[in-house]
Formats: structure tokens, C-alpha cells, sequence
């Protein structure tokens, strides 16, 4: 394998690092610009997501090897370390040496030349050191320990012990940073799951229905590119998650109806409850981000769905106008958030949140909530989603609204809600999924029905 790959996973590492991209915009860059082959592709993504999820682990271990402090060295160094790191501790089909050369030719690009030198002196110890550094050293602090061993900011482990006690932290650690399974929804509008399974089966080695969402497949595997070809280009299905898919569920949008996507993105969700209002009614999908909603109206064309319309309104600064108000008999709120649900599949997300970011989020969640209530019909349904666990932006924030807008409640699953979903819901009928538990990403949703 050539130098190529790898410095195109130390670019995307970089630029993440700089921000303001996120992981998903820079790999979805990568994907388009890429003149690599399938192989190399896979490699790039691999490391590039390794080293990121690993990067806690990565980081002491070079601390503990190098008399430089890693806020002393040059960035573009601390990611070729890491990279040479996971090379050798995590990809057992690349030669040792291999992750060491390779690393110390990508020193060599920068104009430092005694950088290589360092480079190789560091991995090269790394190596003599095996196999004591693949394992951290237990700390007496519980929180420093799995923050040691899992890879994870020891912030957010503090605050996860707090909620669930040690054992379930550890199991959801654990299931973190595991590689998330590919999970497509199939269009319904256009075929159905049994066919589309069939289609699939020469893309990937392992092609199964999901086990919650009754139009998920599960993927694992891939021969070729899940986006090129027919099946992708006449709209037979997206990616979307079972826990992103079981809140089409719960909003349970009818044919006809009028319904408000209020913060739609790129149209994951919003192309779901197309799906499932048969294409029939009317659908308006608002988001702040005007490139996103260029994305959406492209995704509703290849997705053969005709009734959404996109308008770039930034709700958090003002409402909707009077007119607007009573109007919707469905609203989904999938309301920006700290994203600490999907870290599994956003590594980079654990090393750029605070809990400033938290606080932040709830802040606009709130006034997104009170923007939108007075909008809803009586007796219509709004769904408040995100892709988080944390308290601040979940039961926090809809006990604050249901106390000032007494109109509101919290109402049960919808008559038609498929069962194989019922164990995502509490006593209450609160969605609420996890990794280490449902083998899904971590959401919250809420079903609130407007009574007058």
C-alpha cells in the first residue's frame, strides 16, 4: 500500500482537529474526491475512525513514552504518532514495520527534519514496549480507570457513573467503540423489505431483515459502494439507523395530514414520514441550514416523494408567524443536540464536547419547543427526538415545558405503533434507546399531544 492513503487519513485527521468540519462532512469529502480504489477507501476509513475512537488510549501512551508533553508538539506529529500507534496495536494485517516507516516518510513531509527522528524513536520504544502498553495501568480512581481503558473523556465518564453506576457504564463503553452495524430503511413507497433484501444480497456478504424497526436491513461486508448502482439511484432506501427510524413511529403521521419536520436536515426523518403518510398530504421541512435543505429537496427527488417543501428558517431566533398557529397536525422536533448518543458512529464527538455544549443545546431546545407549540392543532401530535441520553436535553427539558404549557401531555404509543419497537418504550412511553442495551444508537424521543 502506498503513502497515499495514509496521508489523506492524516488531512482528514487535521482538518477535523482545526474544525470547523465535523467527521461525517469530512468523510463524506473524502468519498466524493477520492480517486482511491475500494481497498485503500476502506483503509483510509478505517484509520481515520480508529485513531479517533482509540485517540484517549493513543494519547497516554505516547505520554508515557515521550519526555515531550503532546500540548508541546506539532499537531501535524501528535496524528502521525497516533496513526503509527493504532497501526500497531489494532491492525493486525499491517506489518509492524510498515506502521513504522510509513509514519516516519509522512514526518519527512514536513520542512522539521529532525521530526522524523523523533517519530521513529517514539514507535520504535512503542514497539520494544509490547505487549505492557496495550494495556493501560489500573488507577485507583474508578472514572480515570475507564476513562484509561475505554478510550473516553473522564468528564463524561463521571457523569455517566453518576447516572448508571459502573457496570452499566463499562458495558456502554464497551459497546461504543465497537464498529456500529450498517442499517438501511427501505422505501416503502417504492418496494418492500423482503425485495429489497434480495437486491442487496450481491452488495454484501451478510444481507438480514432488522430485528426492531420492521423496514430496517441490516448490512455487513460490502462488496462495492453502497451508493452506486440502481438500487441506490432510484431510491429503494436510506441509511438511517433503527432507533433514528423507530421516531417515525412514534409521530405516526397519517396520509393527508399537515406536517412540520422542524429542524429536517438533510431529510432522514422527513423522507420516513413521507413514507409513511403514503405520500399523501403535505409536509414542510424547515431547517437553519439552507445547504442542508438543498441536500433534502435532492434526496426527495431520488426518493420519488412529492409532497415536502423546504424553507431555511432559523426557529431558534423567532416563531413561526400567527398565521402558522393551529396549523400542523404532526410536528417532529429532532432538535440539535450534544450528539452524545452517536458516538459509536461520531468518534470525534467525545473529544469536542463540554458540558457547556450540553447546556448550550438545552438552552436552544427550549426555545425551539416554545416556538413551535403554539402551531400544533389541538389535539395533534408533536415529537420531541434527540440523539442523546443526557438529562439536560431529554426528561430535563420536556418536565421544564409540560410545566408552562399545561395544554401539553405526554400521550402513549399510537394504536398502530409497531410491536417489535414496544421494548424501546419506558412506563411512561418514553423512547429511549442505547447501545449496550438495543444494539442501536442513543435516542430520546417523546410523544406530546396538544389536549386544547
Amino acid at each position: 500500500m502506498s503513502l497515499a492513503p495514509r496521508q489523506s487519513a492524516l488531512d482528514i485527521l487535521l482538518d477535523i482537529e482545526k474544525g470547523p468540519s465535523t467527521l461525517d462532512q469530512r468523510m463524506d469529502r473524502f468519498h466524493h474526491e477520492s480517486r482511491f480504489d475500494r481497498r485503500d477507501e476502506a483503509f483510509v476509513t478505517a484509520l481515520v475512525y480508529g485513531v479517533l475512537r482509540w485517540r484517549g488510549r493513543l494519547d497516554g501512551i505516547i505520554a508515557g513514552i515521550s519526555r515531550t508533553p503532546l500540548s508541546r508538539m506539532d499537531r501535524q506529529i501528535v496524528n502521525i504518532l497516533r496513526m503509527g500507534l493504532y497501526q500497531i496495536l489494532y491492525m493486525d494485517r499491517i506489518p509492524d514495520s510498515a506502521a513504522v516507516n510509513t509514519a516516519v516518510d509522512l514526518a519527512k513531509t514536513s520542512d522539521k527534519t529532525w521530526l522524523y527522528g523523533f517519530v521513529n524513536a517514539i514507535l520504535r520504544k512503542a514497539l520494544r514496549s509490547l505487549p505492557d502498553i496495550a494495556n493501560p495501568v489500573p488507577d485507583k480512581n474508578e472514572a480515570r480507570n475507564l476513562a484509561m481503558v475505554h478510550s473516553m473523556p473522564e468528564w463524561l465518564i463521571r457523569r455517566w457513573i453518576d447516572a448508571w453506576g459502573p457496570e452499566e457504564t463499562t458495558a456502554l463503553c464497551q459497546a461504543i467503540n465497537q464498529i456500529p452495524p450498517l442499517t438501511i430503511r427501505t422505501n416503502t413507497l417504492k418496494i418492500d423489505r423482503i425485495s429489497l433484501i434480495q437486491r442487496m444480497e450481491s452488495l454484501a456478504k451478510m444481507v438480514k431483515p432488522t430485528t426492531l424497526a420492521p423496514d430496517g436491513i441490516v448490512l455487513d461486508g460490502l462488496k462495492k459502494s453502497l451508493f452506486e448502482g440502481a438500487t441506490f439511484e432510484k431510491g429503494f432506501f436510506q441509511v438511517q439507523d433503527e432507533a433514528a427510524q423507530a421516531v417515525g413511529y412514534l409521530l405516526d403521521p397519517r396520509p393527508g395530514q399537515n406536517v412540520l419536520d422542524a429542524c429536517a436536515g438533510m431529510g432522514g426523518k422527513t423522507a420516513h414520514t413521507a413514507a409513511l403518510m403514503g405520500n399523501k398530504g403535505t409536509i414542510k421541512a424547515i431547517d437553519r441550514d439552507a445547504c442542508k435543505l438543498n441536500k433534502l429537496d435532492q434526496e426527495m427527488k431520488r426518493l420519488g416523494i412529492g409532497i415536502v417543501s423546504s424553507q431555511a428558517i432559523d426557529l431558534r431566533k423567532r416563531p413561526l408567524r400567527p398565521q402558522d398557529w393551529g396549523r400542523f397536525d404532526r410536528i417532529l422536533l429532532d432538535a440539535p443536540c450534544s450528539g452524545l448518543g452517536v458516538i459509536r458512529r461520531n468518534p470525534d464527538t467525545k473529544w469536542t464536547r463540554t458540558v457547556r455544549d450540553i447546556e448550550r443545546c438545552a438552552v436552544n431546545q427550549r426555545q425551539l419547543l416554545h416556538h413551535l407549540a403554539p402551531v400544533l392543532k389541538p389535539g395533534g401530535i408533536l415529537v420531541y427526538a434527540v440523539c442523546s441520553t443526557e438529562p439536560e436535553e431529554t426528561q430535563t427539558i420536556i418536565d421544564d415545558f409540560l410545566k408552562e404549557w399545561t395544554d401539553f401531555a405526554i400521550d402513549g404509543p399510537p394504536p398502530d405503533f409497531p410491536a417489535s419497537l414496544v421494548s424501546l418504550l419506558d412506563e411512561q412511553g418514553r423512547l429511549k434507546t442505547a447501545p449496550h442495551r438495543n444494539g442501536t444508537d442513543g435516542f430520546f424521543a417523546v410523544r406530546l399531544r396538544r389536549r386544547y
